[in-house]
């Protein structure tokens, strides 16, 4: 069976997400999105996981609400000494049941609040939370591996190897999160990344975000099959990604001075902003290539990649407004109704068939398709800008809004 899965998002019980992250409409968006499985999130939080409780139990390990799977998530920030270094990793962790999560979240609140934050803060080592895990059965698999701040191999405060991190649990390490701000072709060029999956999630904090990355399967819809072919690559198909230019962090810089650099004029300043002269927060692409062990090539065991642009912003250039606005809501939920999702929009519906009711729209898509596309990299916080159209064909689209 083919699944389309986002395994990391969060509830409307963490920080600074939208009060609309409930299991009715994370349910009914991901049936939009053409998501089949979704991850939780927070499963620590004890609010949140007595609502969880009210899922239905659908195949093994997995909970259903209308057509909607669940599997149990939750992101985990282990901030901790290690090496004479302060780290601050974050880990998701998969449970396997609803028993499995309430016996893990009975050990974890013996070391920090899990009501404090759907995604809590532990003083706790990640080698020390991935025993934790393991114990109850649990899979983990560090988030988003590059943010500078908040991550295993982050140049804040992260470790130049799996096994620097977890020691000799780094065998039970399968798989990582290569986050928004990289994409799998940059993670191909690290040698400490050779023989884990890679995988793509959302980390979706509002219902509009979710499958903004996200893994297709061809596997049975049950929690031991989809992580077992997370282990073993077996009917793991590929990946959806963002351009990781688009990412918040791609690029070096100082966010309070608007100050861009890629790596080598990085390189040029010394580590050092231009304009206050304070050390640059270094980004995606600079920490890769401090770790890259070799160039541009794709391993034999790689698994392919999509990268795309999610259905409403496509929507919202081409009508030169607001990803928020009514005109863009309503063509988004036309063309999700009228070819079944977004990921069928986006990925499989042929442009003959786009373009008869919605053709510049159907020609953005193709473009993003073939990955034509301009992007002014993000930075220290900053998401990037994407663009699919000249400003002169923009200027020409008016001529074609009647279309609409």
């Amino acid at each position: 069976m083919k699944i389309t899965a986002d395994f990391h998002i969060h509830s409307k019980y963490s920080r600074a997400c939208s009060p609309r992250m409930e299991l009715g409409c994370l349910s009914a968006t991901a049936q939009k999105k053409g998501i089949n499985v979704l991850g939780t999130g927070d499963f620590t939080h004890p609010e949140w996981f007595k609502a969880l409780k009210k899922l239905s139990p659908a195949e093994a390990g997995l909970f259903k609400m209308g057509d909607t799977r669940f599997i149990l998530t939750s992101e985990i920030s282990c901030i901790y000494s290690k090496k004479g270094k302060v780290r601050k990793v974050h880990m998701l962790v998969f449970a396997p049941s609803l028993e499995a999560a309430s016996k893990l979240n009975a050990s974890l609140s013996k070391i920090g609040n899990l009501k404090a934050d759907g995604r809590p803060i532990l003083g706790l080592d990640a080698k020390e939370l991935l025993k934790m895990a393991l114990a109850q059965g649990c899979f983990s698999v560090p988030c988003h591996v590059w943010t500078p701040w908040f991550s295993v191999f982050g140049s804040k405060s992260g470790f130049d190897s799996l096994r620097e991190c977890f020691d000799d649990y780094s065998k039970h390490i399968y798989a990582a999160e290569t986050g928004l701000s990289s994409d799998p072709a940059m993670n191909w060029r690290v040698p400490v990344l050779d023989g884990i999956s890679l995988i793509s999630c959302s980390d979706a904090h509002s219902p509009e975000k979710l499958g903004r990355e996200a893994c297709v399967f061809d596997t049975e819809l049950s929690y031991q099959s989809i992580i077992n072919s997370i282990k073993t690559r077996k009917g793991f198909l590929y990946t959806i990604e963002f351009f990781p230019e688009e990412g918040k962090y791609h690029y070096d810089g100082h966010r309070s001075c608007n100050v861009s650099l890629s790596p080598k004029e990085t390189k040029k300043y010394n580590g050092l902003c231009p304009v206050c002269s304070k050390p640059l927060t270094f980004g995606v692409l600079h920490r890769v290539e401090d770790l890259a062990g070799r160039g541009n090539s794709k391993p034999k065991s790689a698994l392919p990649f999509k990268s795309l642009i999610p259905l409403s912003e496509i929507i919202a250039e081409v009508l030169g407004c607001g990803v928020g606005t009514k005109g863009v809501k309503k063509i988004y939920e036309n063309m999700t109704a009228h070819f079944g999702s977004e990921f069928n929009v986006l990925i499989s519906v042929p442009f003959s068939d786009l373009k008869e009711s919605f053709p510049l729209i159907a020609e953005g898509i193709i473009r993003v398709r073939q990955g034509k596309v301009k992007v002014v990299p993000g930075y220290d916080g900053v998401y990037g800008e994407i663009k699919i159209f000249s400003d002169r064909e923009k200027q020409n689209f008016s001529k074609q809004k009647t279309l609409f």
